[in-house]
Protein backbone atom coordinates (compact mmCIF):
# COMPACT_ATOMS: atom_id res chain seq x y z
CA UNK A 1 0.00 0.00 0.00
CA UNK A 2 1.59 3.20 -1.16
CA UNK A 3 2.07 5.99 1.33
CA UNK A 4 0.24 9.24 1.07
CA UNK A 5 2.42 12.69 1.10
CA UNK A 6 2.04 15.60 3.27
CA UNK A 7 2.50 18.07 0.38
CA UNK A 8 -0.55 16.94 -2.39
CA UNK A 9 -3.58 19.09 -1.38
CA UNK A 10 -6.50 20.11 -2.94
CA UNK A 11 -8.45 22.94 -1.25
CA UNK A 12 -12.28 23.86 -2.61
CA UNK A 13 -14.67 26.52 -1.58
CA UNK A 14 -17.95 27.21 -2.61
CA UNK A 15 -20.76 29.55 -0.80
CA UNK A 16 -23.59 27.46 0.12
CA UNK A 17 -26.89 28.74 -1.04
CA UNK A 18 -29.03 26.59 2.08
CA UNK A 19 -26.97 26.66 5.19
CA UNK A 20 -25.33 23.04 5.46
CA UNK A 21 -26.07 22.15 2.21
CA UNK A 22 -23.25 20.67 -0.12
CA UNK A 23 -22.94 22.94 -3.13
CA UNK A 24 -20.21 20.79 -4.49
CA UNK A 25 -17.16 22.56 -5.76
CA UNK A 26 -15.71 21.63 -8.20
CA UNK A 27 -11.78 21.44 -8.60
CA UNK A 28 -12.36 23.90 -12.25
CA UNK A 29 -14.12 26.38 -10.13
CA UNK A 30 -13.80 26.45 -6.75
CA UNK A 31 -9.97 25.32 -5.80
CA UNK A 32 -8.17 27.18 -3.40
CA UNK A 33 -4.25 28.05 -3.59
CA UNK A 34 -2.91 27.47 0.23
CA UNK A 35 -0.08 27.35 2.52
CA UNK A 36 0.33 25.82 5.94
CA UNK A 37 -2.78 24.12 5.68
CA UNK A 38 -4.29 21.61 8.13
CA UNK A 39 -7.50 19.81 9.25
CA UNK A 40 -8.51 18.56 12.75
CA UNK A 41 -10.80 16.12 11.24
CA UNK A 42 -13.02 15.11 14.74
CA UNK A 43 -12.68 18.26 16.54
CA UNK A 44 -15.10 18.68 19.78
CA UNK A 45 -16.03 17.22 23.32
CA UNK A 46 -16.04 13.71 24.98
CA UNK A 47 -17.94 12.35 27.77
CA UNK A 48 -17.38 9.80 29.90
CA UNK A 49 -20.08 6.85 31.00
CA UNK A 50 -18.44 6.69 34.55
CA UNK A 51 -20.07 3.53 35.83
CA UNK A 52 -19.70 2.43 39.14
CA UNK A 53 -18.50 -1.47 38.22
CA UNK A 54 -17.22 -3.92 40.66
CA UNK A 55 -13.32 -3.68 38.90
CA UNK A 56 -11.73 -1.17 38.26
CA UNK A 57 -10.20 0.54 34.86
CA UNK A 58 -10.84 2.95 31.67
CA UNK A 59 -13.91 2.32 30.17
CA UNK A 60 -13.80 3.98 27.07
CA UNK A 61 -15.76 7.68 26.22
CA UNK A 62 -18.37 8.43 23.90
CA UNK A 63 -17.62 11.66 21.19
CA UNK A 64 -20.02 14.55 21.52
CA UNK A 65 -20.54 17.87 19.32
CA UNK A 66 -18.40 16.58 16.27
CA UNK A 67 -16.87 19.20 14.17
CA UNK A 68 -13.97 20.15 11.38
CA UNK A 69 -11.33 22.52 12.21
CA UNK A 70 -9.33 23.75 9.06
CA UNK A 71 -6.86 26.70 8.66
CA UNK A 72 -4.51 27.55 6.39
CA UNK A 73 -2.69 31.08 4.54
CA UNK A 74 -3.54 32.07 1.17
CA UNK A 75 -1.20 34.94 -0.10
CA UNK A 76 -2.53 38.75 -0.36
CA UNK A 77 -2.30 39.28 -4.23
CA UNK A 78 -5.08 41.29 -6.58
CA UNK A 79 -7.67 39.64 -8.90
CA UNK A 80 -5.70 39.79 -12.11
CA UNK A 81 -7.94 43.08 -12.86
CA UNK A 82 -9.39 45.56 -11.28
CA UNK A 83 -13.38 45.37 -10.33
CA UNK A 84 -12.99 41.42 -10.74
CA UNK A 85 -13.34 39.38 -7.21
CA UNK A 86 -10.24 37.26 -5.79
CA UNK A 87 -10.77 33.90 -6.16
CA UNK A 88 -10.18 33.63 -2.29
CA UNK A 89 -13.43 36.24 -1.81
CA UNK A 90 -15.76 33.08 -0.68
CA UNK A 91 -13.35 32.65 2.20
CA UNK A 92 -13.53 36.16 3.16
CA UNK A 93 -17.27 35.82 2.39
CA UNK A 94 -17.90 33.07 5.09
CA UNK A 95 -15.55 35.17 7.47
CA UNK A 96 -19.19 37.47 7.97
CA UNK A 97 -17.67 40.28 5.07
CA UNK A 98 -19.89 41.33 2.24
CA UNK A 99 -18.72 41.19 -0.71
CA UNK A 100 -19.36 44.27 -3.16
CA UNK A 101 -18.14 44.54 -6.72
CA UNK A 102 -17.80 47.37 -8.51
CA UNK A 103 -17.09 46.37 -12.36
CA UNK A 104 -14.04 47.78 -13.85
CA UNK A 105 -12.74 49.53 -10.53
CA UNK A 106 -12.75 47.41 -7.16
CA UNK A 107 -14.41 44.77 -5.06
CA UNK A 108 -14.53 45.73 -1.56
CA UNK A 109 -14.92 43.56 1.77
CA UNK A 110 -16.76 45.00 4.49
CA UNK A 111 -18.17 43.60 8.07
CA UNK A 112 -21.49 42.61 8.68
CA UNK A 113 -23.61 42.09 11.82
CA UNK A 114 -26.27 40.16 9.90
CA UNK A 115 -26.94 37.74 6.68
CA UNK A 116 -23.87 35.94 7.63
CA UNK A 117 -23.01 33.04 4.27
CA UNK A 118 -21.14 30.17 4.97
CA UNK A 119 -18.86 28.00 2.61
CA UNK A 120 -18.56 24.28 1.90
CA UNK A 121 -14.83 22.95 2.29
CA UNK A 122 -13.22 20.26 0.64
CA UNK A 123 -9.93 19.47 2.35
CA UNK A 124 -8.43 16.37 -0.07
CA UNK A 125 -4.91 15.25 1.63
CA UNK A 126 -3.86 13.02 -1.31
CA UNK A 127 -6.46 11.04 -1.71
CA UNK A 128 -8.57 11.29 1.43
CA UNK A 129 -11.67 13.97 1.38
CA UNK A 130 -12.51 15.81 4.24
CA UNK A 131 -15.78 17.74 4.03
CA UNK A 132 -17.20 20.65 6.10
CA UNK A 133 -20.65 22.01 5.35
CA UNK A 134 -21.56 25.30 7.45
CA UNK A 135 -18.19 26.61 7.21
CA UNK A 136 -17.60 29.95 8.94
CA UNK A 137 -14.55 31.37 10.51
CA UNK A 138 -12.06 34.38 11.22
CA UNK A 139 -9.22 36.14 8.81
CA UNK A 140 -6.05 37.65 9.92
CA UNK A 141 -3.43 38.81 8.14
CA UNK A 142 0.52 40.48 8.18
CA UNK A 143 2.59 42.60 6.36
CA UNK A 144 6.19 42.05 6.94
CA UNK A 145 8.86 43.21 4.72
CA UNK A 146 10.85 40.89 2.57
CA UNK A 147 8.42 38.63 2.86
CA UNK A 148 5.07 37.40 0.54
CA UNK A 149 1.82 38.59 3.24
CA UNK A 150 -0.67 36.04 3.82
CA UNK A 151 -4.14 36.14 5.04
CA UNK A 152 -4.18 33.41 7.33
CA UNK A 153 -7.76 32.00 8.03
CA UNK A 154 -9.48 29.81 10.42
CA UNK A 155 -12.50 27.76 9.89
CA UNK A 156 -15.17 25.76 11.73
CA UNK A 157 -17.26 23.15 9.87
CA UNK A 158 -20.40 20.17 10.56
CA UNK A 159 -18.74 17.28 9.64
CA UNK A 160 -19.38 15.46 6.20
CA UNK A 161 -17.94 12.96 4.93
CA UNK A 162 -14.65 11.50 5.33
CA UNK A 163 -13.66 8.94 2.28
CA UNK A 164 -10.83 8.02 0.06
CA UNK A 165 -11.46 10.32 -2.97
CA UNK A 166 -8.77 10.64 -5.93
CA UNK A 167 -6.91 14.15 -5.54
CA UNK A 168 -9.02 16.70 -7.97
CA UNK A 169 -7.56 18.33 -10.72
CA UNK A 170 -7.43 21.90 -10.23
CA UNK A 171 -7.33 25.35 -11.78
CA UNK A 172 -5.18 27.65 -9.86
CA UNK A 173 -5.23 30.02 -13.15
CA UNK A 174 -7.30 32.93 -11.06
CA UNK A 175 -4.66 33.56 -8.26
CA UNK A 176 -2.44 36.21 -8.94
CA UNK A 177 1.16 35.59 -8.26
CA UNK A 178 1.79 38.11 -5.18
CA UNK A 179 4.71 40.70 -4.75
CA UNK A 180 6.40 40.79 -1.31
CA UNK A 181 6.50 43.47 1.47
CA UNK A 182 8.80 46.06 0.39
CA UNK A 183 8.90 49.96 0.49
CA UNK A 184 8.32 49.86 -3.06
CA UNK A 185 5.13 48.04 -3.45
CA UNK A 186 3.71 49.32 0.59
CA UNK A 187 2.56 52.02 1.82
CA UNK A 188 0.88 52.52 5.51
CA UNK A 189 -0.31 55.23 7.09
CA UNK A 190 -1.55 55.70 10.99
CA UNK A 191 -3.27 58.19 12.69
CA UNK A 192 -2.16 60.92 9.91
CA UNK A 193 1.57 59.68 10.13
CA UNK A 194 3.15 57.96 6.80
CA UNK A 195 4.65 54.83 9.45
CA UNK A 196 8.29 53.47 8.74
CA UNK A 197 7.22 50.31 10.04
CA UNK A 198 8.66 46.88 11.00
CA UNK A 199 5.22 45.01 10.76
CA UNK A 200 1.45 45.28 10.59
CA UNK A 201 -0.82 42.77 11.87
CA UNK A 202 -4.54 42.86 12.10
CA UNK A 203 -7.21 40.50 13.19
CA UNK A 204 -10.94 40.83 12.30
CA UNK A 205 -11.63 38.89 15.28
CA UNK A 206 -14.57 37.00 14.28
CA UNK A 207 -15.40 34.99 17.16
CA UNK A 208 -17.41 31.70 15.58
CA UNK A 209 -19.16 28.68 17.68
CA UNK A 210 -20.07 25.68 16.79
CA UNK A 211 -24.02 24.98 17.95
CA UNK A 212 -25.19 21.51 18.61
CA UNK A 213 -28.61 21.78 19.94
CA UNK A 214 -31.82 18.98 20.03
CA UNK A 215 -33.48 20.03 16.38
CA UNK A 216 -30.83 21.98 15.18
CA UNK A 217 -26.42 22.29 14.42
CA UNK A 218 -24.72 24.60 12.98
CA UNK A 219 -21.85 27.34 13.11
CA UNK A 220 -22.78 30.30 14.68
CA UNK A 221 -20.86 33.57 13.99
CA UNK A 222 -21.81 35.32 17.46
CA UNK A 223 -19.28 38.66 17.36
CA UNK A 224 -16.43 39.93 16.05
CA UNK A 225 -13.55 42.22 17.83
CA UNK A 226 -11.19 43.68 15.20
CA UNK A 227 -7.80 44.27 16.43
CA UNK A 228 -4.25 44.65 15.73
CA UNK A 229 -0.53 45.48 16.28
CA UNK A 230 1.87 47.51 14.69
CA UNK A 231 5.71 47.91 15.25
CA UNK A 232 6.80 51.36 14.09
CA UNK A 233 10.46 53.24 14.18
CA UNK A 234 10.59 55.64 17.07
CA UNK A 235 10.51 58.96 16.22
CA UNK A 236 10.91 62.34 18.19
CA UNK A 237 7.30 63.49 19.95
CA UNK A 238 7.44 66.59 17.80
CA UNK A 239 6.62 64.23 14.89
CA UNK A 240 4.22 62.01 16.71
CA UNK A 241 3.20 61.34 20.50
CA UNK A 242 2.14 58.20 20.52
CA UNK A 243 1.94 58.31 24.43
CA UNK A 244 -0.19 61.21 24.09
CA UNK A 245 -2.82 59.67 21.39
CA UNK A 246 -3.06 56.60 23.59
CA UNK A 247 -3.64 58.23 26.71
CA UNK A 248 -6.30 60.68 25.47
CA UNK A 249 -7.78 57.30 23.54
CA UNK A 250 -7.81 59.51 20.24
CA UNK A 251 -9.02 57.98 17.02
CA UNK A 252 -7.65 58.23 13.62
CA UNK A 253 -7.21 56.41 10.41
CA UNK A 254 -5.38 53.42 8.81
CA UNK A 255 -4.37 53.37 5.89
CA UNK A 256 -2.28 49.87 4.33
CA UNK A 257 -1.73 49.82 0.43
CA UNK A 258 0.05 46.40 -1.13
CA UNK A 259 0.42 46.03 -4.30
CA UNK A 260 0.95 48.59 -7.41
CA UNK A 261 -0.16 47.87 -9.97
CA UNK A 262 -3.78 47.21 -11.38
CA UNK A 263 -4.96 44.05 -10.81
CA UNK A 264 -2.40 43.17 -8.18
CA UNK A 265 -3.40 45.85 -5.71
CA UNK A 266 -5.05 45.04 -1.97
CA UNK A 267 -6.04 47.65 0.81
CA UNK A 268 -6.72 47.89 4.14
CA UNK A 269 -8.74 51.08 5.57
CA UNK A 270 -9.75 51.60 9.07
CA UNK A 271 -11.46 54.80 10.07
CA UNK A 272 -11.30 54.86 14.06
CA UNK A 273 -8.26 53.14 15.42
CA UNK A 274 -7.44 53.89 19.00
CA UNK A 275 -3.95 53.34 20.46
CA UNK A 276 -3.33 51.01 23.19
CA UNK A 277 -0.31 50.81 25.40
CA UNK A 278 3.07 51.61 23.31
CA UNK A 279 5.73 49.15 24.74
CA UNK A 280 9.53 50.44 23.83
CA UNK A 281 11.58 47.89 21.59
CA UNK A 282 14.37 47.55 19.57
CA UNK A 283 15.85 46.00 16.29
CA UNK A 284 19.29 45.95 14.76
CA UNK A 285 19.57 48.74 17.89
CA UNK A 286 17.16 51.09 16.34
CA UNK A 287 14.12 52.19 18.78
CA UNK A 288 10.26 50.79 18.12
CA UNK A 289 6.86 50.99 19.13
CA UNK A 290 5.04 48.44 19.46
CA UNK A 291 0.80 49.93 19.27
CA UNK A 292 -1.88 47.58 19.94
CA UNK A 293 -4.38 48.78 17.46
CA UNK A 294 -8.23 48.78 18.61
CA UNK A 295 -10.45 49.13 15.45
CA UNK A 296 -13.70 50.84 16.47
CA UNK A 297 -16.72 51.08 14.95
CA UNK A 298 -17.38 54.54 13.81
CA UNK A 299 -21.30 54.06 12.07
CA UNK A 300 -21.91 51.00 12.52
CA UNK A 301 -20.35 47.62 10.15
CA UNK A 302 -17.15 49.70 9.67
CA UNK A 303 -14.24 48.96 11.70
CA UNK A 304 -12.22 47.85 8.48
CA UNK A 305 -12.36 47.33 4.72
CA UNK A 306 -10.59 45.27 2.50
CA UNK A 307 -10.48 46.52 -1.40
CA UNK A 308 -9.00 44.84 -3.69
CA UNK A 309 -8.41 46.25 -7.15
Amino acid sequence: MAPRFYRKLAVLAKIETVYGTDPTPTGAANAIQMTNATVNPLEGEQVSRDLMLPYLGMQGVILTGTYVKIDGEVEIAGAGAAGDAPAYGPLLRACGLAETITVGTDVQYDPVSSGFEAVTLYFNHDGVNHIALGSRGNVSFSLVPKQIPHYKFSFSGLLGTIADVALPTVDLSAFVTPVPVSKLNTTFTLHGWTAVAESLALDAGIQVEPRFLIGDENIQLVDRNPSGTAVVEARSLATINWFNIAKARTRGVLAAQHGIAAGNIVKFDAPAVEIGRPAEGQTQKIINYSLPLMLCTDAGDDEFKITVK
